[in-house]
């Protein structure tokens, strides 16, 4: 997709995805570089507020019978009754890590775009829909050809994207990248860096792990799929458009993703809190969920 000077040509949703977090991320990039850090919470709230209006006025226009779910929308529109009823749903975050957004130098920031719909459905090309059954396994792969199907009444994530703009990556379902082998070494599990949940702490002391502070949740999650770190832990407060877009990149990829008692991810929920994720290495969750719930007993 090409926009501002050029015309917008979308393929399908995992390239409108990937192309609309790219474009918001370049958009945040050219106002930090225009206006600074003199002011960080004057930076931060410009950057939440340009990026949020750039995706909504996109989809709207590009996507106008969908429905959207912004972490940057007002209460109203959050508790929007059509997103009950709707058949696809927009999760986006257009700055996730607003804190590491006004500091300057740091890069662990992100913009996400992700698509829900009710209903599983194989897309005419890209890679699978992504269902909650996968979400618990790490079942669906790139190319896998094949459709999770979600829980009666639920739904799946079938696109998504996520953009570092201050590390020039943009993540999407549009072309997987394949998770890489695994390193010899610990294990390296991303945390918070602001609020690293104490579980997580005794979980890394009981499978030998080693602790990697990181900002925001895309970037995290977005470690884990580029072999930067193993895995990703965390408890104590997120909502869906925290983990929405990078946790669908993360299964197209191959990973593994679940709430930390390794029940399913679900999304477009009435209320849009999840507090707790797990993302890894496929073949290190069976040790992390056995970790986790013996740190909770």
């Amino acid at each position: 997709m090409r926009t501002r000077k050029g015309i917008v040509t979308i393929r399908d949703d995992h390239a409108l995805a990937r192309d609309l977090a790219a474009e918001a991320g370049e958009r945040l990039l050219a106002l930090r570089s225009r206006d600074g850090h003199d002011d960080p919470a004057a930076l931060r709230h410009a950057g939440d507020n340009e990026s949020h209006a750039f995706l909504i006025e996109s989809l709207s226009r590009l996507r106008p019978d969908d429905v959207i779910l912004s972490e940057e929308g007002t209460r109203e529109e959050r508790l929007d009754p059509r997103r009950q009823v709707a058949e696809r749903v927009w999760i986006i975050d257009p700055l996730d890590g607003t804190r590491e957004f006004g500091e300057q130098g740091r890069a662990d920031w992100a913009v996400h775009v992700a698509l829900w719909h009710r209903t599983p459905v194989q897309p005419a090309d890209g890679p699978a829909a992504v269902g909650p059954s996968a979400e618990a396994t790490g079942a669906a792969s790139a190319g896998s050809g094949s459709v999770i199907s979600p829980p009666r009444g639920s739904g799946t994530l079938i696109a998504g994207a996520v953009a570092l703009p201050a590390q020039g990556i943009t993540l999407s379902t549009a072309a997987p990248p394949a998770l890489p082998a695994r390193r010899e070494g610990p294990i390296r599990i991303a945390v918070s860096r602001t609020r690293p949940p104490e579980f997580v702490q005794k979980l890394a002391g009981l499978v030998g792990a080693e602790l990697v502070p990181m900002g925001s949740a895309g970037a995290k999650i977005a470690a884990v799929v580029t072999g930067e770190v193993e895995a990703y832990v965390h408890g104590g407060g997120q909502y869906e458009w925290d983990s929405a877009a990078p946790v669908a990149v993360a299964l197209a990829a191959g990973a593994f993703a679940s709430r930390i008692d390794g029940s399913p991810l679900t999304y477009n929920q009435e209320n849009p809190s999840l507090p707790d994720i797990l993302v890894s290495l496929p073949d290190l969750a069976p040790t992390l969920l056995a970790g986790i719930r013996d740190v909770h007993r």
